[in-house]
């Protein structure tokens, strides 16, 4: 996808759970919101953040947030992955339980397209039309047909011919060539949308659904299909309206979605769905507790529900709160905000969409950089103190120089926001501490040593 506006504009939105990513057309990478994994790829697992800063990732084809988790596809056909490793989602056979900075998943090439919104499990499609999986597979939803989790890549059993597929929690998609659908994982809901509720551990084919063109999973268990007729179809859980057909009843084979024709473009959240139009209009049903809609009100709806405020849209990603993408190459997020994902300076949830603003040019980068600060208590101090800093670069260091301009101390690689400085035996005086990473200053605070 591409966006005809300006020199750098973001051409790629993603979220995860609680975070967000967006990629530009001058190869930058910007993340914001959970990071307590290291999900947003900074190299380290400092504290939540509010506005979008850039990462060092690039040569990305498309990339996805999962729980608290990251995947990349880069344009070598590579997948590249950090974040948690609890079941093995970084899929490189590694056995840690976190890495902050991007490693390789093991044996995969020729990969066209990845999935990874679940909660701990992947996706990869290859350009031969198998699927390969990796993660959590409590429920079967790595499709090998057992419930092993595995730390490196296995293809999903019986499956070729795969054009797309999708990831929800606990269960998985894939479309055919031939234009069915495929489905595995769990199924209390009826997600695997087979007209049973077992769960399985090896693909089983949707009932009765053919023509499809797009496919989407929701992580909180409900499936989405778009139809070559333009027609939307919907099948699992149904607790708030996700299957948007007026009922909140679960089904588990598909049921067409009410007053929807001329669809271009589906999307799913945790437990709300969206549509665009063929004519621009932006549509959306389910659960709404957090402002999921972005029409200005908290009220769940079991039928698709127009947005009057949202136009433009070309495309959406969602995940508890939403990110869309409009066509003069603006983002825009609206819902869930308890760790920053909406990327507005706040931690304050929003019903309706606020534009994502310092995202992609060079001037955004340095105004980003400069909301680093440094704060010293006690200051002045005689033994030690604490420097507290909202520190979010990779290779962040702190420098202290005395009053000229000479440097007397450095601690290197900050690893948290927290630091404590003893004074061995520095002089009673004025200082001042500088935040840098690579030769360049983003903070500077004065400090004073007395006897």
């Amino acid at each position: 996808m591409t966006v005809a506006h300006g020199q750098s504009s973001p051409t790629i939105i993603s979220t995860g759970i609680d975070f967000s990513f967006a990629v530009c057309n001058n190869n930058t990478t910007w993340a914001w919101g959970k990071n307590f994994s290291g999900q947003l790829g900074f190299g380290n697992n400092n504290d939540s953040i509010n506005y979008p800063i850039p990462n060092s990732i690039t040569n990305i084809i498309s990339i996805e947030g999962g729980g608290d988790h990251s995947y990349v596809l880069k344009n070598d056909s590579t997948v590249w992955t950090w974040g948690s490793n609890g079941w093995g989602q970084l899929g490189n056979g590694s056995t840690v339980t976190v890495s902050y900075i991007p490693v390789q998943a093991s044996s995969l090439n020729g990969i066209t397209a990845i999935a990874g919104g679940g909660y701990g499990h992947c996706l990869a499609l290859k350009n031969d039309g198998t699927v390969w999986a990796w993660g959590r597979n409590i429920y079967g939803e790595l499709g090998n047909g057992s419930y092993t989790d595995s730390n490196i890549p296995v293809q999903v059993n019986t499956l070729t011919g795969i054009i797309a597929i999708a990831v929800g929690n606990y269960h998985s998609l894939a479309l055919k060539n031939d234009s069915t659908v495929w489905t595995w994982g769990y199924n209390g809901f009826g997600q695997l949308g087979n007209g049973t509720n077992t769960t399985s551990n090896i693909p089983v084919q949707v009932t009765g659904l053919s023509g499809v063109l797009t496919i989407s999973a929701h992580s909180y268990g409900h499936s989405l299909a778009l139809k070559k007729d333009s027609t939307v179809w919907a099948w699992g859980y149904n607790a708030s309206g996700e299957l948007g057909n007026g009922t909140n009843t679960d089904s588990n084979v598909p049921v067409q979605v009410s007053l929807l024709t001329g669809v271009t473009t589906i999307a799913g959240g945790g437990d709300q769905s969206y549509a665009i139009k063929n004519d621009s209009t932006f549509w959306a049903w389910g659960f709404n507790g957090n402002g999921n809609f972005g029409n200005g009100n908290n009220a769940n709806s079991n039928i698709p529900l127009q947005v009057n405020s949202l136009t433009g849209i070309i495309a959406i990603s969602s995940l508890g709160h939403c990110l869309a993408l409009k066509n003069d190459g603006t983002v825009w997020a609206w819902g869930a905000n308890q760790f920053g994902e909406l990327g507005n300076g706040t931690f304050t949830y929003s019903n309706v969409p606020i534009q994502v603003n310092g995202l992609c040019n060079s001037l955004s980068v340095t105004q980003n950089l400069l909301k680093q600060n440094i704060s010293i208590s006690p200051n002045p101090f005689s033994s030690q103190t604490v420097l507290q800093t909202d520190n979010f670069l990779l290779n962040a260091t702190l420098t202290v120089d005395n009053c000229f301009g000479q440097t007397v101390k450095q601690i290197k690689n900050i690893n948290g926001q927290t630091v404590l400085l003893s004074r061995d035996n520095l002089a009673s005086g004025l200082y001042f501490v500088r935040l840098t990473e690579d030769n360049k200053t983003f903070a500077t605070e004065k400090l004073l040593i007395v006897d």
